[in-house]
């Protein structure tokens, strides 16, 4: 399932530990907005993952679940393109 990721955090260091960790699990498609297509089983690692770097008091993420529907219908207005995973992994 797609989703839409996006963060405010405050501070610059725990701002580029929560970008490390979707960066295992997607692709920036802005500033603080990551685009990760995840499948049920990874949703919650990748949610404690990024609350543990997390001041709750002053950072916030969001997760928007976009379905197979909704990707459809994305717009995307002057650079970029949708975001799918790639079929082959080379390692």
């Amino acid at each position: 399932m797609l989703y839409a990721i996006a963060y405010d955090i405050a501070d610059d260091r725990r701002r580029h530990r929560v970008h490390e960790a979707l960066k295992d699990f997607g692709r920036r498609v802005q500033y603080s907005v990551f685009e990760c297509d995840l499948k049920s089983e990874e949703i919650g690692p990748l949610a404690r993952r990024i609350e543990t770097e997390m001041d709750e008091e002053a950072d916030s993420c969001r997760f928007y679940r976009l379905c197979e529907a909704c990707r459809a219908e994305v717009r995307i207005l002057g650079k970029g393109d949708q975001y799918r995973e790639p079929e082959v992994v080379i390692v």
